[in-house]
């Protein structure tokens, strides 16, 4: 492949979406269908022509494109990075794109506004492109701020509707917050490394593992505070514990918006940045300790959440959430090739997942609440299979993709030394636990038992047009064999060949070496505690539907803790939302009004029309006022002049 090529990968879906874009109103809805999702699938096919020369084949490269930023020291050239994690990344969001691009034409069939969403969806492939091949932290943070905009814009697609305005905006605020830590990282790195390029910084990351900062009059180790803020930047676009608000509401957007932001793109950005910038964090042990933490508390959090959810797409999102915090936990105990691992794995079982729920939702009218489902699987059949495929990929189930990357953490996370790997494992236990009970809850619930639907809805319930399962089969052959094909290459003995450069382990930190060689009870506890939660569901929601019932009257509490998501939003509403609104209303009245406009625009506009209305006075329109005010001007004039002459 020649450069051009490689760059085509990044800018085909930008052009798609310019085209649609721009002349949005000469094309019709078939036209913009086939255009971005012709140019997205293109991209794929490069993508994956382009994981053999790179990752394969060790034929790394970089592409320049422009000069973009020199001021000073300063030099920020824009490059494309085509590397073993960068193509890894590009195959992830191309193939997954590409699949959500072709669903939502049949999805998205009787929506008014066709080539803006697909115009969107381009947009945000080539946003998330532009990150995963950024060359310096400048030009990744261009395609984070990308990728922020585009996700704001496709969870508000319908704008009509007052929850999708309010989720957009929830999704846009609560990632800035992220975002000013990350800002204030990059800053910290260049104040480091005097650079901002990634050969440079990666380059000098050892000479500068004991640099020192200055932090409120206090001595800081320099590689720990910067991580620590780049990790904040992490935790708002990956949705962990602590700034995950955001996620759930943005199931508003359309079903394939989930699938491609929530499940396998953005949400995993963080885990990109934090796995590229690895050479930095294996000199920060304290904060890839922080990780660690914040990674295990955010699997066992949202997995909680995510039993008691009612709602089908929010009960995927809690489960993203959770299997983000297997993510970070994993590099907390530096086993960064298997967090990139389950990265793949998870983008296609999950994706498999949010499409099915689509396709559940569009085969319901529009409903997406499982207690008015039930009793599905004889009438939608293809899409029941499927999500059989994703659900037993999530639970960690023998032959699927979940079963070789998530043990894999939670072995790495045994056999880590570091701060907390034992407290994220038996985390990880409890999360897996919840995972495969709520998994096969949303199975029972929806599939199985009596319909508890209307019968008029009933009546018209369907499976899904084949341009819609089409995506489907892609995504569940990738949810059947992404992990035993992915295994050897990512984590195992020929991961260090595969990676090459493009990840850093210390070798006293090498988790995924040691994860071999861990106890026989640590690799089969996983899956002793899926099949638990599996057969645990079964009994709740099959055999004793009373039961959950009773559990809830048993633990009132608990289950209200659970089902109100720990009260985050309660919590955040008191403490920030109120407060703020309150001052931003008190500084509206008596700042605003009450000062810059009474003294400022208003007090002038008021003073000229006193200023005029006495002068207008002045102007009685009688001649004998106006020839007394001429001689009493010339007697002042005379007068001004006579003392003017003596004073000489």
């Amino acid at each position: 492949m020649s450069p051009l090529h490689y760059s085509l990968i990044v800018f085909l879906p930008l052009i798609g979406s310019l085209i649609v874009g721009v002349f949005f109103n000469k094309i019709t809805n078939k036209g913009a269908q086939l255009i971005t999702s012709s140019c997205v699938c293109l991209a794929a096919l490069l993508a994956i022509i382009g994981f053999v020369n790179v990752a394969l084949h060790d034929n790394a490269l970089s592409v320049f494109v422009l000069d973009w930023i020199t001021s000073g020291e300063l030099n920020a050239p824009w490059k494309l990075r085509f590397d073993t994690l960068s193509i890894v990344m590009l195959c992830v969001v191309t193939i997954v794109s590409s699949m959500v691009h072709i669903y939502s034409i049949g999805y998205m069939h009787h929506d008014p506004s066709i080539p803006r969403f697909m115009a969107y969806l381009s947009l945000f492939t080539f946003f998330m492109n532009m990150l995963v091949t950024s060359d310096n932290l400048i030009q990744l943070f261009f395609g984070w701020e990308g990728v922020g905009l585009a996700s704001y814009l496709l969870i508000g697609f319908w704008n009509e509707k007052k929850s999708a305005n309010k989720a957009s905006i929830k999704a846009f605020v609560v990632n800035r917050v992220g975002d000013f830590g990350f800002a204030l990282g990059i800053m910290a790195v260049y104040v480091i490394f005097k650079s901002v390029n990634f050969n440079t910084i990666f380059a000098n990351a050892a000479l500068h593992s004991q640099t020192e900062l200055s932090l409120l009059g206090y001595q800081v180790h320099g590689l720990t505070l910067a991580c620590i803020l780049l990790f904040i930047g992490a935790m708002g676009k990956s949705a962990q514990l602590g700034l995950h608000t955001w996620l759930p509401d943005a199931m508003e957007g359309p079903t394939p918006v989930s699938a491609l932001i929530h499940a396998a793109t953005m949400v995993t950005a963080g885990v990109f940045m934090l796995v590229r910038l690895s050479p930095l964090f294996e000199f920060a042990p304290s904060a890839l300790a922080i990780v660690t933490i914040v990674g295990a508390c955010t699997a066992f959090f949202a997995a909680t959440v995510g039993m008691t959810q009612f709602d089908i797409k929010r009960v995927i999102a809690y489960s993203t959430c959770s299997q983000l915090g297997y993510m970070f936990f994993a590099i907390g105990v530096s086993a960064y090739t298997a967090a990139m691992f389950h990265l793949v794995t998870h983008a296609f079982f999950k994706a498999l997942l949010f499409l099915c729920a689509g396709s559940v939702i569009h085969g319901v009218d529009g409903e997406q609440d499982m207690r008015n489902m039930g009793g599905l699987y004889k009438l939608m059949p293809y899409t029941y299979a499927f999500m059989w495929i994703g659900s037993l990929a999530l639970a960690g189930i023998p032959l699927f993709a979940g079963y070789y990357s998530k043990d894999m953490i939670l072995e790495a996370a045994w056999a880590s030394h570091g701060f907390g790997a034992h407290f994220a494992y038996f985390m990880g236990i409890a999360a897996a636990l919840m995972t495969a009970f709520y998994s096969w809850r949303l199975l029972f619930m929806t599939f199985h038992g009596t319909p508890r639907m209307p019968k008029k809805v009933l009546s018209h319930v369907h499976e899904s047009p084949s341009v819609m399962l089409f995506p489907l089969f892609i995504l569940a052959i990738g949810a059947l064999f992404s992990g035993a094909l992915g295994y050897e290459l990512f984590v195992g003995h020929g991961r260090v060949d595969f990676w090459q450069a493009a990840i850093f382990v210390l070798p006293a930190h090498d988790s995924v070496e040691h994860a071999h060689h861990v106890p026989l009870w640590v690799k089969k506890l996983p899956l002793v505690v899926a099949v638990f939660g599996i057969g645990l569901a079964y009994l709740a929601y099959m055999k004793r539907k009373n039961l959950p019932e009773k559990i809830t009257q048993a633990c009132p509490r608990l289950y209200q803790f659970f089902f109100n998501k720990w009260y985050f939003d309660e919590l955040y509403d008191t403490v920030f939302v109120k407060p703020t609104k309150k001052a931003g209303l008190w500084f509206w009245q008596k700042i605003d009004v009450g000062v810059i406009d009474r003294f400022g625009p208003n007090g002038i506009a008021a003073a000229a029309q006193r200023i005029s209305r006495y002068t207008s006075s002045l102007q009685t329109g009688y001649i004998y006022h106006y020839a007394f005010a001429m001689v009493f001007g010339v007697v002042v004039l005379m007068t001004v002049y006579l003392f003017g002459i003596k004073g000489l």
